[in-house]
């Protein structure tokens, strides 16, 4: 949902704003004609009239219709100026839009809920582990959140107070001009914007605004738009309002046009009326053509070591799952998963993945040979896992294995490599946070293995009914 963390904050009109002769790459002519608009004033883009109707009829509106969230209370008057209630009110609003960036609301109530009860307040969370806030997240999808999260948590425990103004919370790592502005106007009550996807659309509607959103110059402009529909004794109402439109009225491809509030000072909408062959209200803004998702391939290999009881009493009996964390850079930092390996498209048939998994195994200090018996290998199936910009194809396997020695030695042994692994019992699997890619792989695991169960099961009635039939 954030737009830029380049654009800077601000409220302050530029003098003039050019909007682009050349439309958006691969667009039709019915957007180059609309991007042939001509140089105007700030200032006549919206009216002080104009102001005033679209701040009048959003809230009225919003205050009928607002959806009814977690992280939300309906506004009563005057805020409370309790400081403590205002820093609670902050970091209710902080996590509420951290998870929002990218996600659908219905995602998002039942983490913010478990959330909330986990760490009520910023202190709280600032005391917790990476690992404790990664659980938390896992399914939530972009996890860099979950620790710029945590990273900021601990910036505002150190300072001693919650920041109180857009300027301040900008210092705080993880949070950019949408977040900063979201906070500020919706806890503190600060005459400030906010610009997310959903007040991008709706601001480039209002004023049929067909250049690139994209770029900086149009950025700048739909920033300045915000700030002067900013309501500046209800500014996080209106910002909220803004937002409430783009999600539940303006959206991407069937705006619901006859229930928007601020429809008859919508230019494209007037411009769909006069042009109904030719431009539609979805239209604006322009879609950007986005880059192309590279593919990736991995061997992915679930390894489960059936275990007897260990002398030092630390694993039951039970199937233990071999777990690897990944590097703290990069996709998914510091996330658990099943041993995986990047293999070439030309590799991906079963012998070099296989040698490739072999490879990787043993620099875990993980020798199947010397340490282990192979119970089973075989292959699983195929799953594609998509990113933002990856399309990574998994070619998953299993392997079942037996202890030669004492797994708690074995154990030691793997924590001397660089790599950090573990093994966790069957028991927990089901419970223990995972990636939604790394969950799907383990439910493909498991109703492979309840189908190779009940084969086996079927083998020897399958036996007794051709004996009893000769």
């Amino acid at each position: 949902m954030q737009l830029r963390r380049s654009t800077r904050l601000t409220s302050k009109r530029i003098p003039t704003a050019t909007l682009p002769s050349q439309p958006v790459p691969k667009k039709t002519q019915n957007h180059k004609r609309l991007s042939q608009t001509k140089t105007r004033d700030i200032e006549d883009y919206f009216s002080q009239d104009e102001d005033n109707c679209v701040r009048a009829h959003l809230l009225r509106w919003y205050d009928h219709n607002q959806r009814e969230l977690p992280w939300r209370r309906k506004h009563g008057g005057a805020w409370d100026d309790d400081g403590d209630a205002k820093e609670k009110r902050a970091y209710e609003v902080w996590v509420s839009e951290v998870m929002l960036q990218q996600t659908r609301v219905s995602s998002v109530v039942a983490y913010y809920n478990r959330w909330m009860e986990r760490w009520p307040t910023v202190h709280s969370l600032a005391n917790a582990s990476q690992e404790e806030v990664n659980e938390m997240w896992a399914g939530l999808g972009y996890y860099r959140r979950a620790r710029f999260l945590l990273e900021g948590a601990k910036s505002i425990a150190k300072q001693g107070r919650f920041p109180g103004n857009a300027a301040e919370l900008l210092g705080v790592p993880g949070i950019g001009n949408y977040t900063a502005g979201a906070i500020a106007s919706i806890a503190f009550n600060e005459v400030v914007p906010v610009v997310d996807v959903n007040v991008v659309r709706v601001i480039s509607r209002l004023q049929a605004i067909s250049s690139n959103p994209k770029e900086s110059s149009t950025v700048k402009l739909i920033w300045n738009l915000a700030g002067q529909l900013v309501d500046k004794s209800r500014p996080g109402d209106l910002n909220q309002a803004l937002m409430e439109l783009g999600a539940t009225i303006c959206m991407p491809t069937n705006p619901k046009c006859t229930n928007c509030p601020v429809s008859d000072q919508c230019r494209a909408l007037s411009l769909s009326r006069c042009n109904k062959s030719s431009i539609k209200v979805t239209d604006f803004p322009p879609k950007v053509i986005k880059s192309k998702q590279r593919l990736e391939f991995a061997a992915v290999c679930v390894v489960i070591v059936q275990n007897e009881l260990c002398e030092n009493q630390k694993h039951v009996n039970g199937n233990l799952y071999l777990l690897v964390k990944r590097p703290d850079e990069g996709l998914l930092a510091g996330l658990w998963e099943f041993p995986s390996v990047l293999v070439a498209q030309k590799q991906t048939d079963v012998k070099s993945r296989r040698t490739e998994m072999n490879n990787y195994l043993k620099n875990l200090n993980f020798d199947l040979g010397k340490n282990y018996d192979l119970v089973i290998r075989e292959e699983v199936g195929e799953y594609l896992h998509i990113f933002s910009h990856i399309r990574l194809q998994m070619h998953v396997e299993l392997m079942i294995l037996t202890t030669k020695g004492d797994l708690g030695q074995l154990e030691n042994q793997m924590k001397s490599c660089q790599v950090t692994c573990k093994f966790v019992h069957g028991s927990a699997m089901e419970s223990m946070g995972l990636t939604s890619g790394i969950r799907k792989v383990y439910n493909m695991i498991e109703e492979f293995r309840t189908k190779q169960m009940l084969t086996n099961m079927g083998e020897p009635i399958r036996k007794l009914k051709r004996i009893r039939s000769r």
